[in-house]
């Protein structure tokens, strides 16, 4: 046996000491040495060293991926170091046996005697309170929203299904902390100086614009003889009764609040709520679709590794029901059937001819430019509708009935769902015809969907501030029409309420006057034709972009309508019942499954974009578009923006001048460059995490490799004897 140092250790992620590799050194010529040697992983590694122009100590490379000294090992088992205890992992968190554990255990606690009584107390107390912390922790997993009926949900229909209702929670959560700052400070104040709780001073208008035509507002339909149907109709469209209340814009026109000696400024309390819970809604979602990055990133494979994957690590082990794993077990046949048929569609498409080409990419050409003119049909649709209810509404010539009146007010919202109803089953044909792969064919259908939903809204208001902002010379005085909306913001907010309730009498009513009669047939009648359509599909992208389109409406109208993230919230706690009991007796889940973890990326994904649409609007709403001067606590100002400057001007000199040269352009600058210099790092950062996957993933190759080698020198072995 020749001499050499301890030889060098590596081990894979995840794996145990009995998976390390040993590499030991090139001079030695034992047998064993030589044996290993010819490992594929040790040529790799000498080859790899080779051609970087030497060797390098493994330990202080790969950004703590490598297994740690002997030193740092030999401290971690013996638990005598105090300092290193928050640093390295807990026992139970190695991959190793039961017995292997409890012994490492039994070092640490008979070497605590050595430690010094400071040092035993820290350890003593750490301890403790990672005790303390995690029971805290267990205790209020049992305060979580719908914990067993999710865990039940899981339990009969997977983890793809469970996902969707979790996400419907987060959105619960979401609008009931929306509705918690925009009540706490904009609703509350406003609602108890108006009853005389604290003294207040309303919005005061400057003499010159007294006399201006856009000071009068007067609510129609509030004085005189009083129908019962009118109240159903105020209750369902905002107006009448309603329209005064501190459900909408119009009411909040208190200008100041006095709390003893501070002094609460309602207008920029107003404006920086709406900027804190846009920027609560952006952090939130980030933060949460950060997590699902992180787990497709991890889950990125090749071909082979994904059919091995579904073979042997498809199952989803949460599933309890009897008929949710019959359907788990034909989905999984689906997945290896989608891509089989993605196999053989990837060898055609290398197979064909240039006039096949030719003709796949003008068929698609002409696809794509029907789709673009049905949504210009959709687009101008939802623009007649809009401008022919705002007339109606407007005109108090016009009397209708309570069915007509209704229809009027409701109009631009059925023309709405009726497109997000019909343009994707157009979607869903034509992505047929278009001979893309299948996972494929299922992101665009769902892109354009998205597309579809989002741009329904911004339609609909490019439609209102068409109106709004009219172009004529009467409309100069106060930059507005101010004689169909002396309120815009209470109207434009009344839009969204109706949006809203209208989104929710739908899902009420496929739940109760289609799913349900649809079981009764599937289960009371034999008829062919009933039997091959089946029960109501459980559509989980479907569902998703259904409450998506109900966030981003209460996103963008609750500058309108503070009291609307209330609403959302009750809304969105009762459909959790309405899916959750549609689901269990009514449908069943889709044939095409999503996995949770990209699942939970690409709900994510959706509702930022919704929210990325909802800044539009609002932006231009703050800074571009002039408020009502009859109502509002922004009726001194050109624009919403302008309190802030506005308010700046009251502080003191020098913070002013603090605060201009944030604004200013020499502050700009240098952040923007500093900014640029954090991003270029977090590249590269980023950038070197990949090649250290890359080379751990070799390296998990190299070990298979390592395994086959020694099993064909094994069983040469076992031939020659």
């Amino acid at each position: 046996m020749c001499e050499q140092p301890a030889p060098e250790t590596r081990r894979p992620p995840g794996g145990s000491d009995d998976d390390e590799v040993f590499l030991p050194d090139a001079n030695c010529t034992s047998p064993s040495v030589t044996f290993l040697q010819e490992l594929p992983s040790y040529r790799s590694i000498l080859r790899r060293r080779t051609s970087a122009g030497g060797t390098q100590d493994r330990r202080q490379n790969n950004h703590g991926f490598v297994r740690p000294p002997a030193a740092e090992k030999r401290n971690l088992v013996e638990g005598t170091g105090v300092e290193n205890e928050a640093v390295v992992r807990s026992i139970r968190e190695y991959a190793l046996n039961i017995p292997e554990k409890r012994r490492r255990r039994d070092i640490q606690e008979a070497n605590v005697k050595y430690l010094s009584g400071w040092d035993q107390w820290k350890q003593t107390r750490n301890k403790s309170w990672k005790k303390f912390l995690d029971e805290i922790k267990e205790l209020s997993s049992y305060l979580e929203l719908w914990r067993n009926d999710i865990r039940s949900i899981e339990g009969k229909f997977g983890t793809g299904i469970k996902s969707y209702f979790s996400f419907l929670r987060f959105l619960v959560l979401l609008n009931f902390i929306i509705f918690v700052l925009m009540f706490s400070f904009i609703t509350l104040p406003s609602t108890i100086s108006k009853y005389g709780i604290l003294n207040s001073s309303y919005v005061k208008v400057p003499s010159e614009r007294i006399d201006l035509p856009c000071r009068n507002y007067t609510i129609s339909g509030t004085k005189g003889l009083v129908y019962f149907h009118t109240y159903i109709i105020d209750l369902l469209s905002g107006t009448g009764f309603l329209e005064m209340t501190s459900l909408f814009y119009g009411y909040y026109t208190i200008d100041m609040v006095q709390l003893k000696v501070i002094k609460y400024n309602v207008p920029l309390a107003y404006l920086l709520t709406t900027l804190v819970y846009l920027s609560l809604s952006l952090i939130w979602i980030v933060k949460r679709s950060v997590e699902g990055f992180k787990q497709n990133l991890v889950r990125e494979e090749d071909q082979f590794q994904s059919y091995c994957n579904k073979i042997f690590a498809g199952w989803d082990f949460c599933i309890t029901d009897l008929n949710a794993s019959w359907l788990k077990h034909s989905s999984l046949q689906y997945e290896l059937k989608t891509d089989l048929a993605e196999e053989r569609l990837r060898q055609k498409k290398a197979d064909r001819t240039t006039e096949e080409k030719l003709r796949i990419y003008c068929l698609r050409l002409f696809l794509n430019i029907f789709v673009l003119a049905l949504l210009s049909v959709c687009f101008y649709s939802i623009y007649r509708a809009t401008i022919y209810s705002q007339e109606n509404i407007s005109n108090d010539s016009i009397k209708m009935m309570f069915e007509g009146n209704l229809l009027v007010q409701y109009l631009p919202s059925i023309v709405i769902t009726l497109a997000n109803f019909i343009v994707p089953l157009f979607f869903s044909y034509i992505i047929q015809l278009e001979e893309y792969s299948p996972a494929f064919e299922i992101r665009l259908t769902l892109m354009r969907c998205v597309f579809v939903r989002l741009a329904n809204i911004g339609v609909l208001l490019f439609s209102l501030w068409n109106r709004i902002s009219c172009g004529n010379e009467k409309c100069k005085p106060c930059g507005y029409n101010y004689e169909l909306y002396p309120c815009w913001e209470s109207r434009v907010g009344q839009e969204m309420y109706k949006l809203m309730i209208f989104d929710f009498i739908i899902i009420f009513a496929v739940a109760v006057f289609v799913n349900f009669p649809r079981k009764l047939l599937v289960t009371y009648y034999s008829c062919k034709p009933i039997q091959w359509c089946g029960l109501q599909e459980f559509g989980i992208p479907e569902n998703v972009l259904e409450i998506v389109y109900g966030q981003t409406i209460c996103w963008i109208g609750t500058f309108y309508s503070p009291v609307l993230p209330a609403i959302a919230t009750v809304k969105y706690f009762i459909v959790f019942y309405i899916k959750k009991i549609s689901l269990m007796h009514t449908c069943r889940p889709s044939k095409r499954p999503v996995r949770a973890s990209s699942s939970n990326f690409f709900f994510l994904v959706v509702l930022l974009i919704g929210l990325v649409l909802a800044f539009i609007p609002l932006g231009l709403s703050m800074t571009y578009f002039r408020p009502s001067k009859a109502c509002g606590p922004f009726v001194n100002f050109n624009s919403s923006w302008d309190v802030v400057p506005h308010t700046i001007q009251g502080f003191p000199t020098a913070l002013q001048k603090v605060l201009n040269g944030i604004a200013s352009e020499a502050f700009a600058v240098p952040f923007f460059m500093v900014i640029c210099l954090i991003m270029f790092y977090f590249i590269a950062l980023a950038g070197a995490h990949k090649r250290v996957v890359d080379q751990l993933r070799e390296q998990l190759v190299m070990e298979s490799r390592d395994k086959l080698f020694l099993i064909r020198k094994l069983t040469e072995a076992q031939k020659h004897s």
